[in-house]
């Protein structure tokens, strides 16, 4: 790995990572706070401040990848809940939707900039931050698709436990202490070229946006 381009695709990837964990984390602890929890709240997780959302190891990842990570997950109270099962499947879409919404903002202005013929020999100044809207929609795309990988403590996998019958709920549910090491396991084994990767391709089809 080149230090020099890793640092300049560092530079401008690593903005767009802090909005796409912020808003992702926002939405998990504002959708809980409508359906009545107010631990997020009280522990001053409703905020656009990303250090308040940030984990160590989510982060490292995410800085090494620059594609894929996770943040510390907002504290979710679920006996606050009218309908405890079915508002956490909320609470848990709510994260990747915040992504996929942003991709799409992202890939409006990166569209706008695209018609007004951005490049680097034209607006040099204008340029970098070109690229980070292009970032922009990859990483929330893929920050959206990663979360959606149905192992718990991951948004995909407390979806899938709550649409679970109770009793296998239960029994899924208790694969969260061991899940991240079976995530990182899939990805060691390929999960991201196999699945990943090209479900992002695909999304980014679909948004009209080329790396």
């Amino acid at each position: 790995m080149e230090i020099i381009p890793w640092i300049q695709r560092l530079i401008i990837v690593l903005p767009v990572l802090l909005i796409a964990i912020t808003f992702h984390e926002l939405a998990h602890g504002y959708t809980a706070y409508r359906f009545g929890d107010p631990t997020a709240k009280s522990q001053g997780r409703l905020t656009l401040n990303p250090i308040k959302h940030l984990d160590a190891l989510g982060t490292i990842t995410l800085i090494v990848t620059q594609i894929i990570g996770w943040a510390k997950p907002v504290p979710v109270d679920y006996r606050y809940f009218a309908n405890p099962k079915r508002d956490m499947m909320w609470v848990a879409i709510a994260g990747p939707a915040a992504n996929f919404i942003m991709a799409c903002i992202f890939a409006l202005i990166f569209h706008a900039m695209k018609d007004m013929q951005v490049s680097e020999g034209l607006y040099p100044v204008v340029y970098p931050l070109f690229l980070m809207v292009q970032a922009g929609v990859l990483v929330n795309v893929a920050l959206g698709i990663f979360n959606l990988i149905p192992v718990p403590p991951l948004d995909g996998g407390r979806i899938l436990t709550s649409l679970l019958p109770d009793h296998l709920a239960y029994q899924y549910a208790r694969l969260e202490p061991y899940g991240i090491f079976i995530v990182l396991a899939l990805l060691f084994l390929g999960l991201t070229q196999q699945v990943i990767w090209p479900l992002i391709q695909t999304v980014l089809l679909i948004l009209g946006v080329r790396l």
